[in-house]
């Protein structure tokens, strides 16, 4: 293995500062539940950088500090600082500490679990139905053969767990996986993968307390699936959008039904 001159590590380091880290941080706050330590401690470490009150160049506070002010655990500040390394926010130097990166910009990040309101999951719907509705169309103009039957091994596989009474989720994420990986732009399936499984409402709008969906309620999610799946078959682009439109605006429809007849209006979900 190469190893570099240590003229040359240093040089790709930014400048350090031992200059204290400025008052008004919004870091130095104390943390508190309900959402991930860890997550909320990334979000404002990321909005302290990005706003320029912890310059390029400057040292973070130490670990300590950190625990101090916010209440957390060590490893909530190991994680976090993790996080913002492979977000390029941040370098580390063994034995020194964590430092502000050069250039640094606003890393895009959409944060949202069975904690988040139904607004936030809603919103992340919206915009996945922007994707997905162009997603559908690709597929539909350059699904090759294999693409298209591996989305129709997808669909089936939600047959079979809705025969024995599952939810479906992991299938269903699945099927819509495999549609945009068949768009043959890799960023589609990279995309809804950060976004995650949890982009399935009858999981994320609901958490651990979901109502049992009925058969009747699954059946209708499949005629949908099968509409899309029809429609990239037949290489229909127009009509594989459309499907892939209304199967997403109806899921959104049917999921803000089920909340008002819950009381869930945009309270977090509880787990």
């Amino acid at each position: 293995m190469m190893t570099l001159p240590r003229s040359s590590v240093s040089s790709a380091l930014p400048k350090t500062s031992s200059n204290p880290a400025p008052k008004g941080l919004a870091l130095f706050k104390p943390l508190a539940a309900p959402r991930g330590l860890t997550a909320e401690l990334v979000a404002r470490l990321t909005a302290d950088i990005t706003s320029g009150k912890l310059a390029p160049g400057s040292r973070l506070p130490t670990e300590q500090e950190m625990i101090a002010a916010t209440g957390v655990s060590r490893t909530v500040v190991r994680e976090a600082v993790a996080a913002l390394r492979a977000d390029r926010l941040v370098v580390t130097r063994q034995g020194v500490g964590a430092f502000v990166a050069d250039n640094v910009r606003r890393p895009f990040r959409i944060d949202f679990d069975q904690l988040s309101s139904l607004g936030e999951v809603l919103d992340v719907m919206e915009l996945r139905t922007a994707l997905e509705i162009e997603a559908a169309g690709l597929a539909a103009d350059r699904a090759r053969p294999d693409d298209v039957r591996k989305i129709t091994a997808c669909f089936d596989a939600i047959d079979e767990a809705i025969r024995r009474g599952d939810p479906a989720v992991d299938q269903d994420f699945a099927f819509h996986c495999a549609i945009a990986e068949a768009t043959a732009n890799p960023q589609f399936k990279r995309f809804l993968e950060y976004l995650g499984r949890f982009v399935i409402p009858r999981q994320t709008v609901w958490g651990k307390t979901a109502p049992v969906l009925s058969r009747t309620h699954l059946n209708t999610f499949q005629k949908e699936h099968r509409q899309i799946l029809q429609a990239i078959r037949a290489g229909a682009v127009t009509k594989a959008r459309a499907a892939m439109r209304g199967h997403l605006v109806n899921s959104r429809k049917r999921h803000e039904k089920l909340a008002r007849m819950a009381g869930l209006r945009d309270d977090p979900a509880r787990s």
